[in-house]
């Protein structure tokens, strides 16, 4: 679905254990510090939204996070999402009352596709976040995986897309697996052709490395939303500059 109205500027949080980390393809993870001060320095920033991924939940059959999230919500007052490890409706719910505004989910909707209208259902559809990791199988083709990148399922992307959208999710969040982490531009070829297939808000992730690869997402890939976390982390950019260098490029966001 094309972006109607203003483009969100998401930063993306990965989490493991206590720390904020970052790999690159999902892989060789470096600890960067505490989230708490990242998330709190991009809410005074500016941040529309927040998303929270716990990497290794899908290990440990657990989302780690409430804590995290419980700490956030007390002083970053924007939608936050978390996702990873979320199996159960309980999950869920746990997750929503410790804070989270809606639950991205991945590995347990693939494996029980009824989660998705089960949780839209108690919760709204925009609680519901379906959450595709991606790898490109060939011209046109993606498959999607599960457990951080880990695991093949043998499902088309777009397929699925269509399947957890009419299923009841409110909102996909799209990361390719093959730029995650490489600063490399987003896979757009990719994103557009899920916009495409759904007509709900998407999201893209993995890639971000300038400016010019926020512009192109935008533009070509009509998504509603753009998650950056390496370009941030790393202080190559911060997000007024982001903001001001969308607003001069004619992207309608939000005014801070």
């Amino acid at each position: 679905m094309s972006s109607a109205g203003n483009v969100r500027i998401i930063p993306r949080l990965d989490i493991k254990g206590k720390n904020l980390i970052k790999g690159v393809r999902m892989e060789g993870l470096r600890v960067l510090g505490d989230p708490h001060e990242f998330a709190l320095r991009y809410y005074h920033a500016g941040a529309d939204e927040l998303i929270y991924m716990d990497v290794v939940a899908s290990l440990y059959n657990r989302n780690n996070l409430s804590d995290i999230v419980s700490r956030a919500a007390d002083q970053v007052f924007i939608p936050i999402t978390v996702g990873g490890g979320v199996r159960s409706l309980e999950d869920a719910r746990h997750l929503l009352r410790s804070g989270a505004d809606k639950v991205a989910v991945n590995t347990a909707a693939v494996a029980t596709p009824p989660l998705i209208s089960e949780i839209a259902r108690h919760f709204g559809s925009q609680a519901m976040v379906l959450s595709i990791e991606a790898k490109q199988v060939g011209s046109g083709k993606w498959e999607v995986y599960t457990d951080n990148g880990r695991e093949r399922t043998g499902l088309d992307v777009l397929a699925w897309a269509k399947q957890g959208a009419e299923l009841g999710a409110g909102e996909i969040l799209v990361t390719s697996v093959d730029r995650e982490g490489t600063r490399k531009g987003f896979d757009i070829e990719l994103v557009a052709a899920v916009s495409g297939a759904v007509n709900l808000p998407v999201i893209a992730s993995g890639g971000m490395g300038s400016m010019a690869h926020f512009l192109d997402v935008v533009r070509k890939g009509n998504v509603s939303a753009v998650a950056m976390a390496d370009v941030l982390h790393y202080g190559r950019m911060t997000l007024p500059q982001v903001r001001s260098a969308a607003r001069e490029a004619g992207i309608e966001v939000r005014q801070p």
